[in-house]
């Protein structure tokens, strides 16, 4: 095989050419590894070789030891391990960094990338000592072009997603270290060089905590860094400041002498600088500061409320804290309020840098100083009122449109971080102004406006009177939805924030919503048919007009089963759109379109309840010939699947006359592993069905229980399912009751199983809060098939198992992290236990000392609710008849 000729092909404009030279390089690939390797390796490293050609073989390299699927790219390392001989190995390696020598840029890059590729492999099994070494020596002693090529090398590395990559890099952090800082330092001539190893000491700042432990280097560290941000070259200056947003988010707690010395200043310049790729950077780093101080007070409140003695953490009051066993406790140094006072006025200045033509998902200068707005109001709170106002006063009426659009975005980023009481005011003044401007004669001061009464109704909704506020409101959102598409989807935004405020207490026969819900349906129902409405703005009319559904007063149920009939009809004509489908928008534009119309006829479903059943044929009928239309992989299902499960839960009994038809699509569900979505789903779905028809469940429950089996013991599914799974469980033994005795032997086999899994000292939140989970699921299970049981005279069944549900309940109440949800879910399984046995059968197992101790750390807790403590009370009523028993 002529392998440059070959790689020319593999870039051929030819279809046909360019698939047979691909397929040649699949072959040898397959049927010959290592001379693969070794030959691409070889084309590389010529440098006789024209351009082009070598960056084919170093795609092809690269793609040899990567992919993107995770067993895949197992295999294809494995392949390298196993298949390779070390000699080729050697050579291998040799012609890549030879490679990164080559005056040829795209050369160098290509062997960087396959040097990384080999690196994930090799350096978490201690093999190749010799690459950061040779990289280290390269940057101090190899050509601008070597130097160049090592560090670009050592940031791919460090990049890495590799989880065994990334654990191994700790022990090379000085090699890694002493490369890209010599490369980084202002002494360096080259700025290819130098911006090389920026990047690079960014993408390897995790990997050098110890040496950040260092006074010394640290300090040398942060002066290379702080000279580049000086540095003429933007890409230098750019990478510079990236570094110092990572800095700040890993490394916090040793800013203090950073900030005060240079980093204050430094920051506040660069949010000016001419170029905008600076001016962000240097503005996200003050979005760093603020979400990790943010997250430092909620950390360290959760350690004072855990001590009745402290109230508030000041600075001071750490290191005596820490000295009194308080380890958990963060150092915390009010950077962003100390800056308040020049750094808020800064963004408020660069909101007015708006580009008129920007993309909706662009992101400027003003966008990046509205978000750090938005972020410092919510850390620093009512600090912002007054240099946000005076801004706003000065230019919410200017005749410059980029000052009033500026005021506008101001006003609305602080509604989330000062007090209630403080804003209340302050919204009710500003209401009728902002809604005055939603007719401004520019486009974007009014989409601003919308956006801004957006936020308003999210964050401070009380302040909004509904009779003096409301109509003019509603009026000008409505009115805005007519506009352009943009303003029209920050009308949907504010107005779904409006619906979510009036609708909180929907059950009333009438609420504020009610006299608007007419009109409201049938502008936005027109507004998802306009002719210059894109997905974005249908879906978002749909998600408004879902929220007006769920929130709107009894009085207008009748409106709804209107609306019902609306949704079904347009639910019926998108199935006829499928065979129209020539395009991949295409298929996007409709699904997006069934999903949306699902989730409406969802809630529709569940706000008319029992009403629904003169309608429920033909919304069945539509919603299993959507599902037979589906091609595989499609994201339609799950809001199918919600709208079942809304009819399920309504119709109870009476829905089983459709199970024949749905259940092959929800064993289909059931038995897709790879769409977790659609699996959780199909689980969430069986218990909602089993609930609501009962016994009638039965002749499904094989297969029910199968497909549950097997995702449990799953590979595949992620281990948050298995909760899930085990209520499941309790839901099919309460819905068949006696029937349940087929599956009660492996079913407690695999919740003895479970309850064995508990967290440690050692353990991180996620292993705590999925043990919880799984207990309650595990609570819920035992829950259901005690009650089964109980409910069809077949009590005696329990008997093996009592020993080891009460050793369960025992570890439950002895492992301090536990939730209220999982307490209740304690008692209820205590009660019943007590409940099933009424004739002291297991009343020996009633007298342990814990089963006092926990029912009465329930009753006795104040935060839980009623329901819980009505729980508790009743399980202590039954555990009392057994304990008078078993003396």
């Amino acid at each position: 095989m002529n392998v440059s000729e070959v790689l020319a092909n593999t870039l051929s404009g030819e279809t046909a050419t360019r698939h047979a030279a691909e397929e040649q390089l699949s072959t040898a690939a397959a049927q010959h590894f290592p001379e693969y390797l070794q030959m691409l390796s070889a084309e590389l490293a010529n440098e006789e070789t024209q351009p082009f050609i070598r960056s084919a073989a170093g795609i092809a390299l690269k793609n040899a030891l990567t992919a993107r699927e995770r067993p895949r790219l197992l295999e294809v390392q494995q392949k390298w391990l196993t298949q390779v001989d070390p000699t080729i190995k050697v050579q291998v390696r040799e012609n890549s960094l030879r490679t990164l020598a080559s005056t040829d840029n795209r050369a160098g890059t290509s062997a960087a990338q396959f040097i990384a590729a080999i690196a994930a492999i090799e350096l978490p099994r201690n093999q190749w000592p010799d690459l950061m070494p040779a990289l280290v020596r390269n940057v101090g002693e190899g050509s601008d072009s070597l130097k160049q090529s090592s560090l670009t090398t050592i940031g791919y590395i460090c990049e890495s997603d590799e989880q065994e990559l990334r654990e191994s890099l700790s022990q090379h952090s000085n090699a890694i270290l002493t490369a890209v800082v010599q490369g980084a330092r202002k002494e360096e001539s080259n700025a290819d060089v130098r911006f090389a190893a920026m990047v690079a000491l960014g993408d390897s700042l995790e990997f050098v905590r110890t040496n950040f432990e260092n006074d010394g280097e640290r300090n040398y560290i942060m002066q290379v860094i702080c000279e580049a941000t000086q540095s003429p070259d933007y890409r230098i200056t750019q990478a510079a400041f990236g570094c110092l947003n990572k800095i700040m988010s890993l490394y916090y707690d040793k800013m203090k002498f950073y900030m005060e010395k240079a980093l204050f200043g430094l920051t506040i310049v660069g949010m000016k600088h001419d170029e905008e790729e600076v001016a962000k950077l240097a503005i996200e780093f003050w979005c760093t500061v603020c979400e990790e101080e943010s997250a430092i007070e909620d950390d360290n409140q959760q350690v004072a409320s855990a001590s009745p003695n402290l109230v508030q953490i000041s600075d001071s009051d750490i290191t005596q804290f820490q000295a009194e066993g308080m380890t958990e406790l963060r150092p915390f140094f009010n950077f962003a309020r100390i800056a308040t006072p020049e750094v808020v006025p800064v963004l408020l200045e660069l909101l007015t840098k708006q580009d008129d033509e920007a993309a909706d998902d662009e992101y400027n200068v003003s966008r990046a100083a509205y978000q750090c707005l938005q972020l410092y109001s919510a850390c620093v709170g009512g600090l912002v009122i007054n240099h946000v106002l005076q801004f706003v006063e000065q230019n919410l009426r200017h005749e410059n449109w980029r000052l009033r659009d500026a005021a506008v975005s101001a006003f609305g980023a602080i509604m989330e971080g000062p007090d209630f009481k403080l804003l209340d005011p302050l919204v009710k003044q500003a209401l009728p102004v902002l809604v005055g401007m939603m007719d401004d004669k520019v486009l974007m001061v009014k989409d601003s406006a919308a956006y801004a009464l957006g936020r308003i109704c999210e964050c401070c909704g009380p302040a909004i009177d509904p009779q003096l506020h409301l109509p003019s409101l509603i009026q000008a959102l409505f009115s805005g939805l007519k506009d352009s598409p943009k303003m029209a989807s920050s009308c949907c935004w504010a107005l779904m924030n409006l619906a979510d405020r009036f609708g909180i207490e929907s059950e009333s026969e009438e609420n504020p919503l009610s006299k608007y819900f007419k009109d409201s349906v049938s502008a936005l129902l027109s507004a998802t048919e306009r002719p210059d409405a894109d997905n974005q703005l249908r879906t978002a009319c749909y998600e408004v007009l879902n929220s007006f559904v769920a929130n709107v007063g009894q009085d207008e149920l009748p409106s709804i089963a209107q609306l019902c009939t609306v949704i079904m009809g347009r639910l019926e004509k998108t199935v006829g759109l499928r065979t129209q489908i020539v395009s991949t928008d295409d298929r996007i534009t409709l699904e997006e379109m069934q999903t949306s119309l699902a989730v409406v006829l969802m809630t529709v479903i569940q706000r008319l309840d029992k009403e629904i059943k003169p309608q429920a044929d033909s919304i069945m009928q539509i919603l299993l010939q959507i599902l037979s239309t589906l091609p595989p992989n499609s994201s339609v299902p799950d809001a199918i699947f919600g709208a079942v499960g809304a009819m399920a839960n309504a119709l109870e009994e009476d829905f089983t006359k459709y199970m024949d038809a749905f259940t092959p699509f929800l064993y289909t569900a059931l038995g897709n592993q790879e769409e977790q979505q659609l699996c959780s789903m199909a689980i969430g779905l069986v218990g909602d069905i089993a609930r609501s028809v009962n016994d009638k469940a039965a002749p499904y429950c094989d297969n029910f229980m199968n497909y549950l089996l097997n995702n449990l013991q799953s590979n595949t599914l992620s281990q948050q399912f298995k909760p899930a799974i085990l209520q499941c469980f309790g839901d099919i033994a309460q819905a068949i009751g006696g029937h349940f005795e087929t599956y009660l032997q492996v079913v407690m086999g695999v919740l003895q199983q479970a309850s064995s899994i508990s967290a440690n000292s050692d353990s991180n939140y996620e292993m705590v809060e999925y043990v919880i989970s799984l207990r309650e699921g595990i609570m819920d299970a035992y829950d259901g098939i005690i009650i089964a049981l109980k409910s069809s005279d077949k009590t005696p069944l329990l008997a093996p198992y009592v020993q080891h549900i009460f050793g369960f309940l025992s570890a439950v109440n002895a492992d301090p992290n536990k939730t209220e949800g999982l307490m209740r879910s304690g008692m209820g399984v205590l009660g019943d236990l007590a409940d099933a046995f009424p004739s002291g059968e297991i009343a020996q197992y009633f007298r342990a000392d814990w089963i006092n101790a926990m029912i009465k750390e329930v009753r006795q807790n104040r935060e839980f609710s009623n329901r819980t403590l009505e729980t508790a009370r009743w399980t202590r009523e039954q555990v009392k008849r057994q304990q008078s028993q078993a003396s």
